[in-house]
Order: C-alpha cells, then sequence, then structure tokens
C-alpha cells in the first residue's frame, strides 16, 4: 500500500458567506489542501447551506481540489449539476438513498471520484459492500447539520474499523473525518489512522490558520 500524508480540507461552510473570495484566500494563503463544502438542504439535515451555483463560484476562484459533501435527500437527482459545477469529489450518504452503488458508479461515470459517507448512529461495517466503489469514505464524527459541535469518541474507532478492512482487502480509498476537529482531537484521529481532517469553525476562528493547519498535520502518536 502506497504511503500516505495526511490532508487538510477546510469548510468553507464556517468562513463569512458575504466575503467567500475571502474565505478561500485563506484556505489557500493557510496551506489547505482542498476545500470542503457542505450541501445541506433542511430536510436530510436540519440546516440550508447552498447549491451548484456556490460551487460553480469556488471553482472560478481556485484551483484546489473541491471535495463537495451532499447532506441532501435523493442525491442523484443532483449529481450531474454538481460535476458541471465543478466538484472533484462528490460524497454521498448512505443513509439518504437506497441503490448507493448505482449512484456512486454513476459520479464516476460523469468524471469526479466518488465518495460515501455516514454519520455516528451508522456503523463503519455497513459500508463493507461498496468500499470497492469509492475513492473516499467520509466519517461523519457528529451528528451533521451545523458546524462547531464537539465530536463523539466513538466515531473515532470506525476510522480504525476502517482502515483494517481497507487493508485486508488490498483497497486504496482514502478515509475522511468531519466534526470537531481540531488540535485536541486531532492526536486520536491521527492515531486510528485517518488520511483527511475536515476543519471548519476552528480553522475560520484562528488567529494563524497557517500555524493551526501545519499543528493539526503534526499531531503526533502519543
Amino acid at each position: 500500500m502506497r504511503e500516505r500524508q495526511l490532508l487538510t480540507a477546510p469548510s468553507i461552510l464556517s468562513a463569512d458567506f458575504a466575503d467567500i473570495a475571502g474565505g478561500i484566500q485563506r484556505i489557500e494563503s493557510a496551506g489547505g489542501d482542498w476545500i470542503h463544502m457542505d450541501v445541506m438542504d433542511g430536510h436530510f439535515v436540519p440546516n440550508l447551506t447552498f447549491g451548484p451555483k456556490m460551487v460553480a463560484d469556488v471553482r472560478k476562484r481556485t484551483s484546489l481540489p473541491l471535495d463537495v459533501h451532499l447532506m441532501i435527500e435523493r442525491p442523484e437527482d443532483y449529481l450531474a449539476a454538481y460535476v458541471d459545477a465543478g466538484s472533484d469529489f462528490i460524497t454521498i450518504h448512505l443513509e439518504a438513498t437506497v441503490h448507493v452503488q448505482r449512484h456512486l458508479q454513476r459520479i464516476q461515470n460523469l468524471g469526479a471520484k466518488p465518495g460515501v459517507s455516514i454519520v455516528p448512529s451508522t456503523p463503519a461495517a455497513a459500508l463493507s459492500e461498496i468500499l470497492v466503489d469509492v475513492d473516499l469514505v467520509l466519517v461523519m464524527t457528529v451528528n451533521p447539520g451545523y458546524g462547531g459541535q464537539s465530536l463523539v469518541p466513538a466515531c473515532v474507532d470506525k476510522v480504525a474499523t476502517l482502515v483494517e478492512m481497507r487493508r485486508e482487502r488490498g483497497l486504496d480509498f482514502m478515509i475522511s473525518v468531519d466534526g470537531g476537529v481540531n488540535e485536541g482531537t486531532a492526536v486520536s484521529l491521527r492515531r486510528a489512522g485517518v488520511d483527511v481532517m475536515v476543519s471548519g469553525s476552528s480553522f475560520f476562528a484562528s488567529e494563524d490558520p497557517r500555524d493551526y493547519l501545519q499543528r493539526l498535520k503534526g499531531a503526533r502518536i502519543a
């Protein structure tokens, strides 16, 4: 298996929506590897955010990979729109639709990298039959819908479970976490074997975002 480098994906959800260009610049100047974009519909999760136009507008202003997380019902109805908008990764929820494997294949056929996500109440084992179809698994470490929540500690074990499943089956998908990620939780996440850390509120609240991301990447296993 290839050697893995920890990546950071600051979430634009925590930026000032009246200054998205400034938020993009903050992520780029801090050395963020990806830009994470949370799409919420007010049904699958209790909040509303933005649609394909926001993704398209961000795409015009950065060359960083756009990691688009669809927290919406019937994501299959919108896949083409988000690929056309410039998404590099499109992650859909296991809990949000029935024929997940079909939709993951469609994401790939449309030209983006498919990802699947699970909420805290869904076990990692539920992903067993579709791990071969994904480039990314996103473990939600809070109940999705709002930023600024505390990480659910039990979710860290899912990362370790997925690392073992990946090793046993000789797969190469990346494992991402989103929710309550900060310097304090980074050590346990890294110990578990995470590949991508999504950070929103803590990143945008940091006085020195570049130093913050370096500290996140530099978290050491105790």
